[in-house]
This record gives C-alpha cells, sequence and structure tokens, in this order.
C-alpha cells in the first residue's frame, strides 16, 4: 500500500489539465515552520486557488503534488506509513500492487531516512484513510536567541575569563524527517486538522525547549571556538564566521542534547547580532589592540614617531636646552632609534668633555661648581677627561647625530631640528 509517482519535478504540459484538484503545501507559512498538513486545492476559482476542506486526510485515489524543498510523510496511529522527498506528482493507492511507500530520490538523505523508516514505520497493514503532512527540508532561518545576563568562558587567546551579553539567530535544517516527526514533534501536531509547528511560536514548547539549549549552550560553544588549536580563532572572529561558530555550537548541542542523533536536527549558520562585554572584558581586549598595535615593525614606527614629537616639542619649546634634554632621554632608554654606531673621528674628543658637562648642567648643577669639580678631581689625580666614578657616562656626539640623522631621513624631524639638534650636539 502507498503511493504511485505520476511525473518528476514541477507540475506541467498535460498533467497540468489533470491535476485540477491536488493536496500539497499551504500557502503564507513562515519561514521558521517545520512541519504542517497537506491541504486541498481545486479550481473553483481558476487553478492553483485555495480551497479550504479537511485538512491532511487522503484516501485512494488522492493525488498529492510534493514541491522541491519539502518532504511527505503519512501517518496511521503516530506511525509512517508512507515517505517522499522527491519532488513531483503521486497518487495514492492502497491496492495497487505496483505502489511504494517510500520516495526518496538519489540525494544524501536517502541513505538516512531508509534506516529511520526501517524503525519508526507502521507494522501492520494501513487502512486505506490515513494523514499527510508535510516536513521542510529547507534551511529554517532566524531561530532567535539572546541571553539575559552575562555568559562566562576561558579564552586561551586572552589568557582570561572572558563574559558577555550575547544576541543573535540560528539557521537549522531537518537532516532526518522520519527522526524529527516521531521523536520531537509532540503528539498534537500529527492529528486530524493539527496546527503548524512553528519553531518560533512563543506557544510551541519543543520549540522554546530548543531555545533554551542553544541559550545554555552558548558559553561551551564560545569557548570550543575561541580555544580550538587548529584554528587559532580569536574572539573578534566570531561575529563574521557565520559557518565556522556554527559548527561549535552544533557540536556542543549534540553532545550535550543530542539535536542529530535522537532529533534529525542540525545547525548550520549562526548570525551574531552583538556582544555585549563585560567591563573587566572590554578592558582586557583594549590592552590587546594596544599590544598589536605596538608589536613588531609597527611599534618601531610608533616609538620613532613619538621620539620626534619629542624633538620637535623641545625644540619649540626649551631650545637648544630642550633637545640635549631630549637627547638625554633617548640614550637613557636604551636608544629608541636604534642607528648604526659610528667612532669619534680625531678631533672631536672635545665633544666628550663638553657633552659630559651639559649632562651634569642637566641634571641641576651650575656650570661654575662643574668646572670647579673638575679642577678639583684632576689635582687629587682623577683622570684628566673627568671620567670619574661619580660622572655619567659621556655622550657620542657622532651617536647622537646618527640618531637625529636617522628620524630626518625618516621625515620624522624637518631639517630645522635637524639643524638644532646638530649644532648643541657639537657646541657651536
Amino acid at each position: 500500500m502507498g503511493f504511485i509517482q505520476a511525473f518528476k519535478g514541477a507540475i506541467g504540459g498535460m498533467f497540468a489539465d489533470q491535476w485540477k484538484d491536488f493536496l500539497t503545501v499551504p500557502d503564507g507559512l513562515p519561514a521558521t515552520a517545520a512541519l504542517f498538513p497537506a491541504v486541498p486545492r481545486g479550481t473553483n476559482a481558476g487553478r492553483g486557488s485555495n480551497v479550504r476542506g479537511s485538512q491532511s486526510i487522503i484516501t485512494n485515489g488522492s493525488r498529492i503534488l510534493v514541491p522541491e524543498g519539502y518532504g511527505l510523510v503519512t501517518v496511521l496511529d503516530g506511525k509512517a506509513t508512507g515517505f517522499i522527498t522527491e519532488a513531483g506528482g503521486y497518487e495514492f493507492q492502497g491496492d495497487a500492487p505496483d505502489s511504494k511507500s517510500v520516495f526518496a530520490g538519489d540525494d544524501v538523505m536517502s541513505s538516512t531516512v531508509g534506516m529511520s523508516w526501517e524503525r519508526f514505520k507502521f507494522g501492520g497493514r494501513p487502512t486505506s484513510q490515513q494523514l499527510a503532512f508535510f516536513v521542510n527540508l529547507k534551511e529554517i532561518p532566524d531561530n532567535r536567541f539572546g541571553t539575559q545576563s552575562e555568559i562566562y568562558w576561558d579564552d586561551a587567546y586572552l589568557n582570561a575569563q572572558v563574559g558577555a551579553l550575547a544576541r543573535g539567530s540560528y539557521t537549522m535544517r531537518i537532516l532526518d524527517p522520519l527522526l524529527f516527526v516521531h521523536n520531537y514533534v509532540p503528539a498534537s501536531f500529527i492529528t486530524e486538522n493539527a496546527g503548524v509547528f512553528d519553531f518560533s511560536d512563543p506557544d510551541n514548547p519543543a520549540g522554546n525547549q530548543l531555545f533554551r539549549e542553544v541559550v545554555s549552550s552558548l558559553a561551551a560553544a564560545f569557548s570550543r571556538y575561541t580555544n580550538d588549536p587548529d584554528k587559532g580563532n580569536r574572539i573578534t572572529r566570531i561575529q563574521s564566521d557565520a559557518v565556522g561558530f556554527a559548527q561549535s555550537l552544533a557540536a556542543v548541542v549534540e553532545e550535550d542534547y543530542r539535536w542529530s542523533s535522537d532529533r534529525g536536527l542540525a545547525i548550520v549558520k549562526v548570525a551574531i547580532a552583538s556582544i555585549e562585554y563585560d567591563q573587566n572584558t572590554r578592558a582586557l581586549l583594549n590592552d590587546v589592540q594596544k599590544a598589536d598595535a605596538l608589536s613588531g615593525n609597527r611599534s618601531q614606527s610608533f616609538m620613532n614617531q613619538a621620539v620626534a614629537r619629542g624633538v620637535q616639542g623641545a625644540g619649540e619649546n626649551g631650545g637648544g636646552q630642550g633637545l640635549a634634554m631630549m637627547g638625554m632621554g633617548m640614550n637613557a632608554t636604551g636608544g629608541i632609534v636604534q642607528p648604526s654606531q659610528a667612532q669619534t673621528p680625531p678631533g672631536l674628543n672635545f665633544g666628550n668633555q663638553q657633552g659630559q658637562q651639559q649632562g651634569q648642567q642637566t641634571a641641576g648643577e651650575p656650570a661654575q661648581a662643574q668646572a670647579a669639580g673638575a679642577s678639583a678631581g684632576a689635582s687629587d689625580g682623577a683622570p684628566a677627561d673627568g671620567s670619574a666614578g661619580s660622572a655619567p657616562a659621556a655622550e657620542d656626539p657622532v651617536a647622537k647625530l646618527g640618531q637625529y640623522k636617522q628620524m630626518l631621513d625618516q621625515g620624522l624631524i624637518s631639517q630645522e631640528d635637524y639643524d638644532a639638534a646638530k649644532k648643541k650636539a657639537l657646541g657651536l
């Protein structure tokens, strides 16, 4: 007992004239509708107009049009008596020897539903009157979710616990219609004159159950996504990686709730509308952004620019003394800009002593006291160049000029700034 296939694909040609009355998918369905009764159509007001009648009941001779993207399940006493996923026109013939109960085509679903058919098919001889329902085999979008309070997970990249409010929607598919109808759909949706099983219906307890399971799985899904060593994913990629994050979320709901193996459902895409991080996470992300900006060649560029701004400001506000102060600051930090070190040419040794005196003046000692100290040191047998143990190391004017020249070549200081620094370094 089953169906005879009249044609494949959409109705057309001579079958359009012959098939003036048939059952098919109802009009005006929401995108989140998953299961709904077959409804009759006729030609009272023109071909294809909707006619309200006894919904979902089929008998011998009933014609059913199965559109692309939908599957047909016939039911008797809660058990499947027929199943069709191949688009086309079918006639129900309970006594025809060449009728078939299953038309699954050659797609991927055919192997899946074959096993389910053996599990859930009607065991006895069906009667000639049965119920017909359509299952949505397309992607079912806009299943919305949101968290009322922060969810937390450990993030490997940030090396810290992350907290956030998340809001978005997921897209799912029914991979095994027979498993879905038999194991998950409430019995009230597979009876005569049943309503539409809509995942987004707030009065649908089965749909609400999926919502709660998704929300409870978000923290584990975020952790799985950001801590996968093979992907190297960062938290900031989640909102742009709909498929990648969907795989993480699908894996979690399968592990915790067995969506696929027990219900025939799978999450295929996730769209994160917003992620609102808590205060600690926002501060941490801000630090990470700064660290990223100061890594590699970008770090040297930023530091050079900072030094150049300091040199320019010193030249404008403090004249030569300001430039000397800036030069000492650069040496104190280990040399922010790294020029090639040159040896001091003969005849420029006076610059060492002069640079030493400038350093002492910068520390706040009067020039007269410095000179007196140098004379006293010489009389006591101290080195003539003033390199006593308590005196700061002499600055190399050639090295300092090399630093300024590199910044000039990079366009970080002007020619005027360079000339002023050169004069001050050489004591001109």
